[in-house]
């Protein structure tokens, strides 16, 4: 539908932009408007569209001129393009096709049908996006190429829960694993590799092989400390050439069912959230670890939770405490924070909350990948 896709207009004539955008506005998209190349790359620096039309014919910049420079761009030169004009010239249309523009359209054609054609162009490229994605996906699982799992441990006396929600729906760079070591412990590891989409997710392999290893190696050496677990994880990717230039968020919590404790470790990442069910409040419990590979030594520490019956635990990457303001991110905790108090220490909190506005919005406009995890003791 129209109302998902933005679209960037290019045109230093005012009066078709202005015509043009209040026609696109009208069938429900979001419409940026520039008059020169300039001031599109100025647009581009906050916004990405899910198309560019511009013009051929402008001071300046023309458009091949253009979309030159958006091609010798790594951020942009995937940005569908497809070319405006008044002149029905086949020699400039085939120029402006062979700059891997998707389409070209003829400024005479009445907006209706430019509008029409606008639609079907973008309904043809999210087919073709969700079709990739499915074949991918499909590819990593027949590899065991999970940087999500499929379900949580069963574990007696509690409950684990969690929900992930991938940016654009392309596999990124937030990965989840639970370790299971023994009746008595389990590892649960929430990370987020810096970046987006393959680039990201590729890398988030990377940082759970060495995780896993590392939990493995302190296990079996019986030290069960998760301050000593990160340390052996940082240092194997602070010496690692290739993964260590990827910064890295990583929350790194053993639960221990005998004595009804976490221990948690964090790297970079979010205060967990904390719901004291006897007392009936939360607060934040926080780490002052450097980020995955920075340093050789991170500064980690270790915090030991006690969970009593219906105490309750989450962990979020920052996709959970991100928004978006006229181009510009930011970060609000608090937000997150209010929007999930209502739901602590009520019957099914993580069920209810996963079906609040908050996630519904998370789900339709966000703006990164999204990751929670919540753990409860059962009363």
């Amino acid at each position: 539908m129209a109302h998902s896709y933005k679209i960037l207009l290019v045109d230093d004539n005012p009066l078709v932009l202005e015509m043009m955008g209040r026609a696109l506005t009208k069938e429900g998209f979001t419409c940026y408007k520039a008059t020169s190349a300039a001031q599109a790359i100025s647009v581009l620096k906050k916004e990405t569209p899910d198309i560019i039309l511009s013009d051929y014919e402008m001071p300046d910049v023309n458009g091949f001129e253009f979309r030159q420079q958006l091609m010798a761009d790594t951020e942009y030169k995937n940005i569908p393009f497809m070319f405006l004009t008044s002149k029905n010239n086949t020699e400039l249309m085939i120029e402006g096709m062979n700059m891997d523009a998707i389409d070209y359209i003829i400024k005479d054609v009445p907006l209706p049908v430019i509008v029409s054609k606008i639609s079907n162009v973008l309904g043809t490229i999210r087919e073709q996006h969700q079709r990739s994605i499915s074949e991918l996906s499909k590819a990593a699982v027949a590899l065991h190429l999970n940087s999500i799992p499929q379900q949580t441990p069963q574990i007696a006396g509690y409950d684990i829960n969690f929900w992930h929600k991938p940016f654009q729906d392309y596999p990124g760079g937030d990965f989840i694993d639970f370790i299971v070591i023994d009746e008595r412990f389990t590892i649960i590891v929430l990370g987020d590799v810096m970046g987006k989409k393959w680039g990201a997710w590729f890398f988030s392999f990377g940082f759970l092989s060495y995780i896993r290893a590392a939990v493995r190696l302190c296990i079996f050496d019986g030290d069960v400390s998760t301050k000593s677990i990160m340390q052996k994880i940082n240092r194997v990717i602070y010496e690692d050439p290739l993964v260590s230039e990827v910064l890295s968020t990583l929350s790194l919590l053993m639960l221990d069912i005998e004595q009804s404790t976490v221990s948690y470790t964090g790297a970079g990442d979010l205060p967990l959230l904390y719901y004291s069910h006897a007392q009936d409040e939360t607060r934040r419990i926080t780490s002052g670890g450097l980020l995955l590979g920075l340093r050789e030594d991170g500064d980690f520490d270790e915090n030991l939770i006690t969970l009593n019956p219906g105490d309750q635990l989450m962990l979020i990457t920052d996709g959970m405490t991100d928004t978006e303001e006229k181009g510009r991110k930011r970060s609000d905790y608090q937000l997150f924070e209010n929007a999930v108090a209502p739901y602590l220490g009520t019957p099914d909190t993580f069920t209810r909350f996963k079906e609040s506005e908050f996630i519904h919005e998370k789900t339709t406009a966000h703006i990164d990948d999204c990751s929670l995890i919540f753990l409860q003791k059962q009363a």
